[in-house]
């Protein structure tokens, strides 16, 4: 008995954790960052994702009573920003200036590691912001929004399935230093109980929103790891 509640209290920290790394939604306890909790927080990255989708549709939802498609969609993607605290964003700049810099690996990690974002990052960025801003505008436009939810529930919930998956399938570029060293230990089995969490959470709502259960299958399906040439 007391085992069964330690390990509910156990994976409760890290839905916890889960939620306050990858949104800004308060989530009303201290949760203690340490390996082991942010290891099982894996689990629930697709939670944070699919909390990210549910507020964004219920927002839509409410933009499209009276708002104008373009102004609603700048609301919207204001909003997609703010619940993740921009992090995705953030890693997207920094990527994009190492990768395009032309430089040495060891030199393209320092880029990545510093504060400052360059031109790189700055564009990337910018048409990043354009093609989700384009792509939610049609949606909210759209007669048919209805069948368009759960691709933006999806989305949010899938994209961090992945990043889950990427912390357990594929080595760290350094380690030992930053969130690197507190994610070491999560392994596969963590990145496959996030994919039966993104199932249980999306399935439900594919089915209710009348989509085909092979495309909803499809969304859910995990990424493939790229073979070595």
């Amino acid at each position: 008995m007391f085992g069964m509640i330690d390990l509910v209290k156990r994976h409760a920290q890290s839905f916890a954790a889960a939620i306050q790394f990858l949104t800004r939604v308060p989530v009303p306890r201290q949760v203690p960052f340490e390996r082991p909790v942010l290891a099982r927080s894996v689990i629930y990255f697709p939670a944070a994702g699919w909390l990210i989708g549910v507020l964004l549709t219920a927002c839509a939802d409410l933009l499209r009573i009276g708002v104008p498609p373009l102004p609603g969609a700048v609301i919207l993607l204001g909003l997609w920003v703010a619940l993740s605290g921009g992090l995705h964003l953030d890693g997207w700049m920094d990527t994009a200036d190492g990768v395009f810099s032309g430089r040495s690996r060891e030199r393209m990690l320092d880029i990545m590691k510093d504060s400052r974002v360059g031109a790189m990052g700055v564009i990337a960025a910018v048409l990043l912001l354009l093609f989700k801003f384009a792509v939610l505008a049609e949606l909210v436009a759209s007669p048919a929004w209805r069948t368009a939810v759960p691709a933006l529930i999806a989305v949010p919930a899938l994209s961090r399935l992945w990043m889950g998956a990427a912390i357990a399938g594929w080595p760290s570029a350094r380690p030992n230093e930053g969130l690197a060293a507190y994610f070491a230990d999560a392994g596969r089995h963590h990145s496959a109980g996030a994919l039966i969490v993104a199932a249980a959470l999306l399935l439900p709502v594919f089915r209710l929103t009348g989509w085909p259960l092979s495309d909803a299958l499809l969304f859910c399906s995990p990424p493939q790891r790229p073979g070595r040439s």
